[in-house]
């Protein structure tokens, strides 16, 4: 039966989403016929398709899709990787937390477009400065979410395994990474992302390689088509990693109240 209300629950949401979508294309269409809209400031909707389907059918896409989808997996895995251990040495280590954070900050908070310049002269045109800038981008908001994890454990639980006399990593492994889940995968949600947004505005300023750079190229050629074709296909890559963030979600998380 939970099954079965699963099942109509997505089905119910993918209709409302293409219902919405649909009135969208519609406005658009009407929009740009009625008012006779030049292509070069807006194209129509099936201009825009048809640009869509030549990036696949000439197979220009393919390289720049893969090259865009390996730096915001790769950047992504990193930045979790940094952000979980640092979220649980700050928590357990208050002077590492101290000394560290205002730096973390200043890396959340500074422009990414002004630190694109900057890591390009440090660590070269190529893919590694991409990687860094995603990495940077991931890092704090799974550093936040490891941290409100471990700091909502309710003290009656800490203090049953000492009662227990459990090690620290039954500790580790059946609570604190048990209570930590929920933040945990709501801050991989922003952080993938902020993964993509990041390897797109890495690729815009210096990459010559991945979406960021069909939008670029787009740009300066004025083909306006093949840029809010671009731009379409970066937001499918956005949900679709999104949605593997939540599926993952969804089988981890299968005992929390919010999955019921």
């Amino acid at each position: 039966m939970k099954k079965e209300n699963k099942l109509l629950k997505i089905l119910k949401g993918a209709g409302e989403y293409a219902f919405s979508i649909s009135i969208f294309i519609l406005v658009w269409h009407f929009y740009v016929r009625w008012n006779d809209v030049p292509e070069y400031i807006l194209p129509s909707p099936d201009k825009v398709w048809v640009s869509f389907v030549d990036l696949f059918r000439t197979g220009t896409v393919w390289p720049h899709l893969w090259a865009t989808t390996y730096e915001v997996v790769l950047g992504f895995i990193i930045g979790s990787l940094i952000g979980m251990a640092l979220g649980y040495l700050f928590t357990k280590v208050e002077p590492v937390k101290t000394a560290l954070m205002p730096y973390l900050i200043f890396l959340q908070t500074a422009p990414k477009i002004a630190l694109v310049p900057l890591f390009v002269v440090w660590f070269g045109i190529g893919v590694v400065s991409k990687i860094i800038l995603i990495i940077t981008m991931v890092v704090f908001p799974v550093l936040s979410g490891m941290m409100l994890g471990l700091e909502s454990i309710p003290t009656d639980v800490r203090n049953l395994m000492k009662v227990l006399k459990a090690t620290k990593w039954q500790v580790f492994s059946l609570v604190e990474i048990r209570y930590s889940l929920p933040s945990l995968f709501s801050s991989f949600k922003i952080g993938i992302v902020q993964a993509v947004i990041g390897a797109i505005v890495a690729e815009w300023m210096s990459g010559k390689q991945g979406l960021g750079y069909i939008l670029t190229y787009a740009s300066s050629t004025y083909e306006v088509s093949m840029l809010l074709a671009g731009i379409v296909l970066t937001i499918i890559l956005g949900i679709v990693t999104y949605e593997i963030i939540n599926i993952f979600e969804n089988k981890a998380l299968y005992w929390h109240e919010s999955k019921e």
